[in-house]
């Protein structure tokens, strides 16, 4: 039983951490805009949140499971966010006046608060990826915690604590990767709003809403269809900024060159 378990609380860390990837994106574009010593402080709220709503929803996940607005509401909002971040880009390119970016334009609690609701969507997805991981272990019967079994219910919560750490040090690093390449923000902007639309894929197979199959958002098409797609967002934009970064440092070479000159 104890390699069983062992091996189930390696796999459900592997699977925290490929989640923590596409949150540490959401979370690093909602810091971005605040002084380099607020992110900090906002990522560790967010942090502190996150692990009180994932601690919540393991209590809660028989309730959750039923409650499909939870993660629409999480869907609609990042989704706002990047089509927000996306005519606001475009209209700047177009030469149209810049109007307020909401975005940019939050106090640093407002952030924090929009961190959290984000947050809330996201615990929702991993304790039910954790559930179907953990119901699979045999349970260990002396106690049981939240109307779970105790064994199954502390391999679902170390699972999500690591989980946790691995998105504050991968949001940190998308942070700094976002202010070493300006020009990469719309591709994580886009991967947000490919989040949602991940959000939104899981709300209408809930059994409420039957729009797509139950068991679409763990298929292996979509699971393979939304990675790729991920994976090529963030690859594209990362080429397009390294691109612009260089053709950016031979103009200014170009410049200082021409004013010596």
């Amino acid at each position: 039983m104890f390699f069983e378990y062992a091996w189930v609380l390696l796999v459900l860390i592997g699977l925290e951490g490929i989640l923590a990837a596409d949150n540490a994106v959401v979370m690093a574009v909602m810091v971005k805009h605040l002084p380099v010593h607020q992110q900090k402080k906002a990522l560790f709220y967010g942090l502190l949140g996150a692990f009180i709503f994932r601690f919540a929803t393991l209590f809660m996940i028989s309730f959750l499971v039923n409650v499909w607005y939870v993660q629409a509401i999480g869907a609609a909002y990042l989704l706002y966010i990047a089509i927000h971040h996306i005519l606001k880009r475009n209209a700047q390119l177009n030469g149209q006046p810049n109007k307020r970016n909401k975005m940019t334009g939050s106090s640093f609690w407002m952030t924090v608060l929009k961190v959290e609701v984000a947050d809330i969507a996201f615990a929702v997805d991993s304790m039910l990826a954790a559930v179907a991981l953990a119901v699979t272990l045999p349970e260990v019967g002396q106690f049981s915690i939240g109307g779970l079994d105790g064994g199954q219910f502390i391999v679902m919560f170390l699972g999500g604590f690591i989980g946790l750490v691995i998105i504050r040090f991968a949001a940190t690093w998308f942070v700094k990767l976002l202010n070493d390449y300006p020009s990469l923000e719309t591709a994580a902007f886009l991967i947000v709003g490919w989040v949602g639309v991940k959000l939104a894929i899981y709300t209408l197979s809930h059994p409420k809403i039957s729009i797509l199959n139950e068991h679409f958002p763990e298929s292996v098409p979509w699971k393979v269809t939304f990675w790729i797609v991920l994976l090529g967002i963030a690859f594209g934009g990362y080429w397009l900024s390294k691109r612009e970064n260089k053709k950016a440092i031979a103009e200014s070479v170009e410049k200082k060159v021409e004013k010596h000159s």
